[in-house]
Order: structure tokens, then C-alpha cells, then sequence
């Protein structure tokens, strides 16, 4: 066995296709504040190929060497958009087959290994803040709310990681 080389690697991830509709699908980040946060989830978005990440409220946007550095690249590959009005944003992609699931804990909350991926729609997952998680005012434009299980003292994961495990639990249901 011998490790593979930054350029095999590359050639073999882009030897790959996309499963699914995954490559259809957005993430929109809104008001999540750090700019390392932003970085890895354009890391991570690049990673699982996914088609494009919508920035929206105070969220900080490239080119910034702060998201570089965690980024390392990636803010070059996924392409990016900056809304300003984020309602008329919403009503576009819905206009266009988007399901907006919003990553958050509410009563209404599915667990991520049990939501069934609508056959028929795009989706738009939704981020929100490091502290307060997705802001009451969008908490409307969400269609359903998927929550990662957890198990241990704390309620909640970084908003980089949620983005990781969810993309990671959508690859699955994708792949089949």
C-alpha cells in the first residue's frame, strides 16, 4: 500500500460523477459570521460537488484570506452568489423546483438518516448562524427542517461541521 499523490487524487475525484442530484444542490449560508466557517464550507461543497453556495445577511464573502486560508482554494471552484434580497431569492429557486431544507432543531425537525429526499425538487439546504442557528426571519422560506441526531451533553455542532456531516448524509441518500 502507498498513499496516493495530490495529483492522483485529483484525477480520480474528477474521474468521478456527482450521484444524483446532488450536484443540483445549493447552499445558502446566512449570517454565519466567521470567515473560517464560510472557507470550510466552500472545502466541503467542493469536495461533494455541489453546484453552488448562496451567501446572504452579514455572511462574509471571497476573496478574503481568511476564508482562503481554510478554504485553501476551493472559494475558486464552487461558484458563489451574494443575495441581497434574499426573498426574492427564495421565490426564484422555488419558482425553479427548489425545496429549501432548513439544518436546524424545531418540533417539526426530521433526523437526518430519516428524511426521504423529495423525487421531484431540487435542494437548497439552509445554514444559519454560529450562535443562533437559521435567523427567525427566514425560518418561513423553509419547506422542511432536518436536525443531525446527536447523542452526547452538547445541543449543537459548528456550523462548518453541520454542513460536512449533512452533505455527507444527503451523498448517501443520493447514491442509491
Amino acid at each position: 500500500m502507498t498513499k496516493l499523490s495530490t495529483k492522483e487524487i485529483l484525477k480520480q475525484n474528477l474521474d468521478r460523477q456527482v450521484p444524483g442530484k446532488l450536484s443540483n444542490l445549493k447552499i445558502l449560508l446566512h449570517n454565519v459570521r466567521s470567515m473560517h466557517n464560510i472557507g470550510a464550507a466552500f472545502r466541503s461543497a467542493d469536495a461533494f460537488g455541489i453546484d453552488q453556495i448562496l451567501l446572504s445577511g452579514f455572511s462574509p464573502t471571497p476573496p478574503r484570506p481568511e476564508i482562503s486560508k481554510t478554504a485553501i482554494g476551493a472559494e475558486k471552484h464552487v461558484e458563489w452568489e451574494y443575495i441581497k434580497e434574499l426573498p426574492a431569492k427564495v421565490t426564484a429557486l422555488k419558482d425553479n423546483n427548489y425545496r429549501f431544507v432548513g439544518l436546524e432543531q424545531t418540533t417539526d425537525s426530521i433526523l437526518l438518516p430519516n428524511y426521504a429526499l423529495p423525487e421531484d425538487q431540487k435542494i437548497c439546504m439552509v445554514f444559519g448562524n454560529e450562535v443562533t442557528g437559521v435567523d427567525d426571519d427566514i425560518l418561513n422560506f423553509i419547506d422542511d427542517f432536518v436536525e443531525i441526531p446527536q447523542y452526547g451533553h452538547k445541543h449543537s455542532l459548528n456550523v462548518s461541521v453541520t454542513v460536512g456531516v449533512a452533505l455527507y448524509g444527503f451523498l448517501q441518500k443520493y447514491w442509491t
